[in-house]
């Protein structure tokens, strides 16, 4: 059973996503909260899997909420729900840890199969509006030095980072490569141990901070 943490300020849109996740068999919504603050005081009392989160709130935003909740691999994912003139807070959402992120506008189906996703360990990065939002705000920290644990990844590891950074799948990987796909998935664990993160999107995030890849590179 995953276990679902509703965060937003508005009880209406609270409503909505709870209406359409207890229809969902193997989907529980254990709380909700309306703000940053009560999200952080709820994901330690309820312990979701998944926490849907806004951003713009009262009290706390959804990213520093985000970033206090975020401390250790057994963390809470985050799921971010925003519109189109929030583009900037997401990316800084996804900075602070969170594992992905969808339109409030989403149909139903890919609300579930991101939690879905998200719940077991996976991150909510192939959508085209997410690799535009990366490639547009990795442009203003364009300047940024890499981070020095970049520089312990093998030449292979790299080349599967800049796969992954352009949204590409293990599968997709793998055929590209011409190796397994376990070899891949081999390959990305190593560089999210070697980079201490939690998941592709902020894998995605530090190769495009880094100058490993490039907006528009494909």
């Amino acid at each position: 059973m995953i276990r679902v943490l509703l965060v937003d300020d508005q009880s209406l849109v609270r409503a909505g996503f709870r209406m359409i996740l207890k229809a969902e068999v193997g989907i529980e919504v254990v709380g909700e909260a309306g703000n940053g603050a009560e999200a952080v005081t709820s994901a330690q009392e309820l312990s979701p899997h998944v926490i849907l989160m806004d951003i713009r709130m009262p009290v706390m935003d959804g990213i520093e909420a985000t970033r206090r909740i975020v401390t250790s691999e057994s963390s809470p994912r985050i799921l971010v729900l925003t519109t189109f003139d929030l583009d900037e807070y997401v990316y800084g959402a996804l900075r602070a840890g969170a594992s992905g992120f969808l339109l409030k506008d989403a149909p139903e189906e890919q609300l579930v199969s991101a939690i879905q996703v998200i719940a077991t360990g996976g991150s909510l990065f192939a959508p085209s509006v997410t690799r535009r939002l990366i490639e547009e705000f990795s442009r203003r920290d364009g300047n940024a030095a890499p981070p020095p644990a970049v520089e312990a990844l093998t030449s292979r590891e790299v080349e599967v980072l800049r796969l992954v950074a352009r949204g590409l799948t293990n599968a997709e990987i793998a055929a590209e490569l011409v190796v397994s796909e376990h070899t891949v998935k081999t390959h990305v664990a190593h560089i999210l141990q070697k980079l201490d993160l939690r998941d592709r999107t902020q894998a995605v995030v530090v190769a495009y901070e880094s100058g490993l890849v490039r907006p528009g590179d494909r």
